[in-house]
């Protein structure tokens, strides 16, 4: 009878002990599904980025970026659609899916109209510039979707380098649009999109909150390096001026996105 007693405390402490690691392996993949849903974001506009540079003078860098940044886009979308997290429905990936060819498509067209004839097709990049607003916009709403879920876990300082990163991605598309293409302000995503100077305030606000919280070691190091390459760049941003370097600001804005990056990870170790 006693033996009885303890095999039965035994299974239900096993049953108990299964459902935690359930649990537990259910948060990771909610967690590793808006990883890859924010990765998908940042990577869409470093293409955008590249190609506005690639426009300009059809450098093989150039498109090697713009190659390098949709294979990533394409791994975190594959991550995103076979996920068992169950964050989102069915039907929001799909659409997210379906925005995602749409603005590959247009990007095929584009390159392979500067390698053909030479230059831009103003009206096909004005359409992928559209297609990439309406792709951040759903990106964006699904996203926040996805922050009400109750099986993600909310950590304001990594929320806020995560919307640090894209605030920087967009700014870089911007930056490189203004730059490289005569007629910049048909192309750089929206008619109703913030400027850049508003964009580059509201990129100090969000960095304030990262830094805002227990900062040693490598995580104080890395948020420096990220506050002294703003601080390189900032003027550059707020006060637009056609006389800037603008493969300065775009090195230093990447290596910016890196150190977002390393500081997300970072500070998902110390959660």
């Amino acid at each position: 009878m006693k033996d009885a007693r303890i095999g039965a405390r035994s299974l239900i402490a096993a049953f108990f002990l299964l459902v935690i690691a359930s649990l537990g392996a259910k948060a990771d993949e909610a967690s590793n599904f808006l990883s890859n849903l924010h990765n998908f974001r940042v990577s869409n506009f470093i293409a955008l980025d590249a190609y506005y540079r690639f426009s300009a003078d059809g450098n093989t860098g150039s498109l090697n970026e713009i190659v390098a940044a949709i294979n990533n886009a394409n791994a975190s979308m594959n991550t995103v659609s076979s996920s068992t997290a169950e964050v989102l429905s069915a039907a929001d990936i799909e659409g997210l899916n379906e925005d995602f060819d749409k603005f590959k498509d247009l990007m095929r067209l584009n390159i392979n109209d500067v390698r053909n004839s030479g230059y831009p097709d103003l009206r096909l990049v004005g359409e992928m510039a559209e297609q990439a607003a309406a792709l951040n916009n759903r990106a964006t709403e699904l996203y926040s979707l996805s922050l009400e879920s109750n099986q993600i876990t909310i950590n304001d300082r990594i929320e806020a380098a995560r919307s640090a990163a894209v605030t920087m991605a967009q700014m870089m598309a911007k930056y490189s649009v203004r730059s490289h293409m005569s007629v910049s302000q048909t192309f750089q995503g929206s008619a109703t999109d913030e400027p850049l100077d508003v964009k580059a305030k509201k990129f100090e606000s969000l960095l304030t909150q990262v830094s805002s919280g227990p900062k040693t070691g490598q995580l104080k190091t890395t948020l420096e390096e990220i506050n002294s390459k703003w601080l390189f760049i900032r003027n550059s941003y707020i006060n637009y001026n056609e006389n800037n370097v603008s493969f300065v600001i775009d090195r230093y804005s990447k290596g910016i996105l890196e150190a977002l990056d390393s500081t997300i990870t970072l500070l998902q170790e110390s959660a």
